[in-house]
Formats: C-alpha cells, sequence, structure tokens
C-alpha cells in the first residue's frame, strides 16, 4: 500500500500558472540600463541594429531549413547535409545576436511574424526551386546580412561599443563570409563525372 508523503501537493491547490494580471516587465524598443559603461543611447542605436540584423539572420536560417528540405538533383546528399549545417551556424548567430541585444539593455525579437515583417530579405516563394535558384536565393540574403554587419560594426566601433563591433565582426561577418564560399562553390560550372573529349 502507498504511502502519503507531505510533500504531496493536493491536486485542488494544483494549478497551472496563468497570465491573468501579468505584468509586462519591459516594453519592446526600450533600454534598460545595466551598468556596462556605455552610454543610454549607444545601447539603443545598437539594440536597434541588432534588432535588424536578428530579423534577417533568422529569415537566413530558416531559408536554410526550406532548402535543405527541398534540395534534389544529383548533388542532393552534399547539399542536404551542407544546408543543414548552415542552418545550425545560422542558429548560434541568432542566439548571440539576441543575447546581445538583451545584454545591452534591449528586448530582442523572437517571433515569426516580427520576423516577416522587419526582415530586409525577400520571402521565398511555397514551391519548391531547382539547386541554381535556391543557391542564388541563399547567396543574396547572405550579402544582405554581410552589407548591413559592416555598416553596423562600424558605426558600433565608431561609438565605442567594442561588444557588438566584436560580435559583428568575428562571428557574424566570417561565418556569413565561410558560409558563402561553401555555397557559392556549388554554382561553378563542372561536369559530375568528367569530361567529354
Amino acid at each position: 500500500m502507498a504511502r502519503k508523503h507531505d510533500s504531496v501537493v493536493p491536486t485542488e491547490h494544483a494549478r497551472p500558472l496563468t497570465t491573468d494580471g501579468a505584468g509586462e516587465l519591459q516594453h519592446y524598443g526600450t533600454v534598460a540600463r545595466f551598468p556596462i559603461a556605455l552610454d543610454a543611447s549607444v545601447c539603443a542605436t545598437s539594440v536597434d541594429n541588432l534588432n535588424q540584423l536578428l530579423a534577417d539572420t533568422m529569415t537566413l536560417r530558416d531559408l536554410y531549413k526550406k532548402h535543405h528540405w527541398q534540395v534534389s538533383g544529383p548533388t542532393f546528399y552534399q547539399l542536404h547535409l551542407l544546408f543543414d549545417k548552415h542552418f545550425d551556424e545560422q542558429s548560434e548567430l541568432v542566439d548571440a545576436i539576441a543575447e546581445r541585444i538583451q545584454s545591452l539593455g534591449g528586448v530582442s525579437i523572437a517571433m515569426a511574424h516580427d520576423v516577416a515583417e522587419m526582415t530586409l530579405i525577400p520571402r521565398p516563394p511555397r514551391h519548391r526551386d531547382d539547386v541554381p535558384t535556391q543557391i542564388s536565393r541563399l547567396l543574396h540574403a547572405h550579402e544582405i546580412v554581410l552589407k548591413e554587419s559592416r555598416a553596423m560594426a562600424r558605426q558600433a566601433a565608431e561609438m565605442g561599443d567594442d561588444g557588438t563591433n566584436d560580435l559583428l565582426v568575428s562571428q557574424v561577418i566570417r561565418s556569413n563570409e565561410r558560409q558563402v564560399w561553401f555555397v557559392g562553390e556549388h554554382l561553378v560550372e563542372t561536369p559530375l563525372f568528367g569530361s567529354d573529349r
């Protein structure tokens, strides 16, 4: 026979927490002050920039997953794996960017509808494209991310926000440049099984 333990809470008291009466902790677009030796205006500018980059990085990440699922053709296996690897790397960048926003005292965007509203990357069609179209779309998205990351890195450096500059240069720019190289090499026209002579 099972014993009744003193630490068990009676079921009439075990109710899920609800959001009734829950208050907003911080309004989007505001910056909480942390003692990180940066002026509030610097933090606010970096937060705005990083939220734009976050939206575009999340979109690029999701493009990789779309193409991972839908890739076809003779290079299916290689691209299927490469696109998933790049998806994972973009996911790491998403986390790093969002955490930098929070450490600056901002509120990072998080939901798909906000990302879709903010991103500068064109929305892809729902249908399945051939490999050259998929790769061209990915390269265009990378170019958007790289262009804005470089401008944001320069601005962060000028404002003295070394943490944001370091994130942009050492993680975002370098990762995206490497991914462009890996993906772009698949557009080179070479025979798959040797050349006809």
